[in-house]
């Protein structure tokens, strides 16, 4: 009997982990993609497209890497958040 609850527990947090996982690199390959491609690779491409007064690529380097970043950061607390109540490893107290 209790070796059949801990295998479940383990499966269960094995699944847990690979949610996890899967998120994180997600987020990690948006971040890359914003953050280098964009920024750096297609700059010259991008540049040809005026924002805000100024030259699209530049825009994204200085300033659209860092809000990806920022809405990254909080799509990551949100999704861990709905993942840690599915899987009943949550921290509330409710």
């Amino acid at each position: 009997m209790l070796g059949s609850q801990t295998d479940a527990a383990s499966r269960l947090m094995d699944a847990y982990w690979q949610r996890v996982l899967r998120l994180t690199a997600i987020l990690l390959v948006v971040w890359f993609v914003v953050g280098y491609v964009l920024a750096i690779l297609f700059a010259p491409v991008l540049n040809r497209i005026s924002f805000l007064g100024g030259p699209l690529g530049f825009w994204v380097a200085q300033n659209g890497a860092i809000y990806c970043f920022w809405v990254l950061v909080f799509l990551y607390a949100l999704m861990m958040n709905r993942l840690d109540r599915e899987f009943g490893v949550h921290d509330d107290e409710d």
